[in-house]
C-alpha cells in the first residue's frame, strides 16, 4: 500500500484548523473552558464553516492511516498493541499533566474557586467524582484520542472475527460511483433529523451516541477507502461537484444562523439548518480528499516533520490556549488584540513542547511520538571508511 502525501497533507491542515477553531472559541458565545470579557455572535459564522465536518475528517483520516499500519504486519492483534501503545500512553500523560490547567481556570473564572492550580491538582483533581458540574479528572479535548482508541478496538476485534468475509468488495461496489457521497449524506440527515434530533455531544464516550453514530462510520469508511480504488475513483469523478454543494448547503446555514443566533430556530428553519449542516459536512470532505487526491498527493521536505508534529501539537494546544487566555483577562484587551496573541502564543508553545519533547527520549512516547531505536551494535571495531 502506497504512502497517500495528498491525505497527510489533509491530515496536517485539518489539525491546524483545530487550533485556530479552539482558539475562536474563546470569542464565539458557546461554552468553553474560558471565555473573552466580550463574545462575538457574528464568529459563530466563520466557525460553522468548519463545524459539521473537521472532526469527522480526522476519523476518516484516522481510518486511512490504519490501513496502511494493519498493512505494515503482524495481524490485528499486533495491530491492537501498537495502537494502544501510541494512543494510551500520551492519553495517560495528557490527562495527569496536561490537561488540569483548563478545569483549574474553567472553576476558578466561572465559579470562585480560590485554590491555586498546584492545590487544585493535589486535592481537587483526581477526586473521580465532580466539581462544580465538572467530572474530575477529565480527558477534555483529548476525548478524541479516547474515542479513535475504541474505535481501532472495535476494528481489530472485526479483521480477527470477519476477515474471511468479502467486506472490501462490498465496500467498493457500495461506494464504487456517485453513491460515495450521496449515501453517507443521507445517513447523516437521518442522524441529526430523524436518530437524534437536537442532541448534543457529550465526548463522554458512555451514551454518546450521536458522535458515534458520525465518527465510527467515518473511521471505518476511512479504513476501507483506502483499499478502494472504486471509492477513490468514484471521489475523482465527483469532488468539484461536491464542493460545489459544500459551498451552497454552508451559506444556508450561515443565513439561518445570522438571523437566528445563538437561539431556538424556528420551524422550518431549524429542520432546515440540520439538513444543510449534514450536507456541507460530507460534500466538504468528498471535496477535500479529491482536492487532496488530484493537487497534495506529493511529498515535500517539510512533511515528514509537520506529520510527525500533529500528535503533540493536538496534546498540548488547547491547555496553551486556556492558560493564556486565563493571563489576558485582567488586561481587558480588544479581540483582535486578543486573538492575535493567542495565535501567536498557542503556534509558538506548540513548536516549543515538539521539538524539545522529541529531543527527550523518555518524553517521546509521552507525548505521542515514537520511541527512540537504538542503532545496531556491531562488533566490527575496524575503523570506517569514509
Amino acid at each position: 500500500m502506497e504512502r497517500h502525501f495528498g491525505l497527510d497533507w489533509l491530515r496536517i491542515g485539518a489539525f491546524g484548523l483545530l487550533i485556530f477553531y479552539h482558539i475562536g472559541m474563546v470569542f464565539v458565545p458557546w461554552d468553553f473552558h474560558v471565555k473573552t470579557a466580550h463574545p462575538l455572535e457574528w464568529v459563530a459564522i466563520p466557525m460553522l464553516a468548519t463545524n459539521s465536518w473537521r472532526l469527522l475528517l480526522l476519523f476518516v483520516v484516522s481510518g486511512y492511516a490504519s490501513r496502511a499500519l494493519l498493512m505494515k504486519g503482524g495481524g490485528a492483534g499486533a495491530f491492537a498493541g501498537s495502537r494502544s501503545k501510541r494512543l494510551l500512553i500520551p492519553l495517560l500523560f495528557g490527562v495527569i499533566v496536561v490537561i488540569p490547567l483548563q478545569p483549574w481556570v474553567e472553576v476558578t473564572t466561572k465559579f470562585g474557586y480560590a485554590g491555586s492550580l498546584w492545590t487544585f491538582w493535589l486535592h481537587d483533581y483526581f477526586r473521580f467524582g465532580t466539581l462544580a458540574g465538572i467530572i474530575l479528572p477529565t480527558w477534555q479535548h483529548l476525548w478524541f484520542v479516547v474515542y479513535l482508541w475504541v474505535y481501532t478496538m472495535a476494528l481489530a476485534i472485526g479483521i480477527a472475527l470477519l476477515h474471511r468475509l468479502p467486506l472490501q468488495t462490498l465496500f467498493d461496489r457500495l461506494f464504487g460511483n456517485v453513491t460515495v457521497w450521496l449515501i453517507p449524506v443521507i445517513w447523516l440527515i437521518l442522524v441529526a433529523a430523524w436518530l437524534f434530533p437536537g442532541a448534543r455531544e457529550t465526548h463522554a464516550l458512555f451514551g454518546d451516541w450521536v458522535a458515534h453514530a458520525q465518527y465510527l462510520p467515518g473511521f471505518l469508511f476511512g479504513f476501507a477507502l483506502a483499499g478502494s480504488k472504486p471509492a477513490f475513483a468514484a471521489i475523482g469523478r465527483w469532488w468539484r461537484p461536491a464542493a460545489i454543494v459544500a459551498v451552497v448547503s454552508y451559506a444556508v446555514v450561515a443565513t439561518i444562523e445570522w438571523n437566528w443566533p445563538g437561539s431556538a430556530m424556528p420551524w422550518p428553519y431549524g429542520q432546515a439548518f440540520s439538513w444543510a449542516r449534514a450536507v456541507q459536512g460530507w460534500s466538504t470532505i468528498v471535496a477535500l480528499i479529491g482536492f487532496a487526491d488530484t493537487h497534495w498527493n506529493r511529498d515535500h521536505p517539510w512533511r515528514a516533520m509537520l506529520t510527525e508534529a500533529v500528535f503533540p501539537f493536538y496534546i498540548i494546544h488547547q491547555t496553551i490556549i486556556v492558560g493564556v487566555e486565563y493571563l489576558l483577562l485582567p488586561f481587558g484587551l480588544p479581540a483582535g488584540v486578543e486573538f492575535a496573541i493567542l495565535v501567536v502564543t498557542t503556534v509558538a508553545g506548540c513548536w516549543a513542547f515538539y521539538l524539545i519533547g522529541r529531543e527527550v527520549g523518555w518524553l517521546r512516547p509521552l507525548i505521542g511520538l515514537r520511541a527512540r531505536v537504538a542503532p545496531p551494535v556491531s562488533s566490527d571495531t575496524r575503523p570506517a571508511i569514509i
